[in-house]
């Protein structure tokens, strides 16, 4: 008995409390987290890249995108960040990162435009008929092959060839654009290829 008379106590404290003006203070903070995503002055949402997106900006560049474009694609594929003081934080430790490898980077490229400036031409053989067409053809893919066993890391998609090389016996200028507005040119010389010839008896 002495029991369920101490619930009505119980139950008139619990009711003071909730007249008690210290309780109605608590929906503030939820209302200050929803007000976390930053509108920019166009109304839309203001966010931070973290990685390079097309159309909208590099690393590190805070932009103003369409609040569903952020909402349903670059924050959940991890592209973008709502710029808290945190993820700055962490943004600007990764530029730092990012710099210094572009700049190593731009370093290597420079060297490599000089090593290929030097090269006077390089020479590619390839099977051909007696009128000099070639039986394929010679596209970026093989001038980075020959440039590369020359150790010059030239990759294919540097090479800005406009048509394939189809005749044997031609000099052909080759524009190449190696990054960061570094671009140079080489000559590609493409021979026939000496085919033996029967002996005869």
């Amino acid at each position: 008995m002495a029991k369920t008379a101490t619930k009505p106590k119980g139950e008139a404290k619990s009711k003071g409390k909730a007249g008690d003006p210290k309780v109605r203070e608590l929906p503030a903070p939820k209302v200050r987290k929803r007000n976390q995503v930053k509108k920019g002055p166009g109304g839309g949402t203001l966010l931070v890249l973290v990685e390079d997106v097309a159309h909208v900006g590099k690393v590190g560049d805070q932009v103003e995108v369409k609040a569903g474009y952020a909402r349903n694609y670059l924050i959940p594929h991890g592209m973008a960040v709502v710029p808290t003081p945190h993820d700055l934080k962490l943004l600007e430790k990764h530029q730092i990162k990012v710099t210094k490898a572009k700049e190593a980077r731009l370093a290597d490229l420079k060297v490599l435009a000089e090593q290929l400036s030097r090269l006077t031409t390089i020479t590619i053989e390839a099977q051909a008929n007696e009128e000099n067409h070639l039986y394929g053809s010679i596209g970026a893919g093989e001038i980075s092959k020959t440039l590369k066993g020359k150790n010059l890391q030239v990759e294919a998609e540097m090479i800005r060839l406009e048509t394939p090389i189809k005749e044997a016996n031609t000099l052909t200028e080759v524009p190449l654009s190696l990054g960061y507005g570094i671009e140079t040119k080489i000559q590609v010389l493409v021979v026939a290829m000496q085919q033996a010839t029967p002996a005869k008896k």
